[in-house]
């Protein structure tokens, strides 16, 4: 009677660790698959940074070229901006 009662407890507790392990492995699975999603996103937003980069770069360009005084008088007000934010 006492082996029989063991055995049970034996099949209990494997069933019991099996299923622990299968849903171990199931959160494992999304927790991989959040981070995949996080991955892309990251990629998608480093991509359309480096486009709005290459626009500002263009439109400073085209500015400094254009007209060099206001662009000067844009930077140093800029400047002068950040530096009253950053002192305070």
């Amino acid at each position: 009677m006492a082996q029989s009662s063991y055995g049970r407890t034996s099949d209990q507790i494997s069933d019991l660790t099996d299923k622990a392990v299968d849903q171990f492995g199931k959160a494992t699975d999304r927790a991989q698959e959040a981070a995949s999603r996080v991955a892309e996103q990251g990629r998608d937003a480093g991509e359309r940074l480096q486009e709005v980069a290459g626009n500002f770069k263009g439109a400073l360009d085209k500015s400094v070229t254009d007209q060099p005084m206001a662009t000067l008088a844009a930077a140093a007000m800029i400047g002068f901006v950040l530096g009253a934010l950053w002192k305070s």
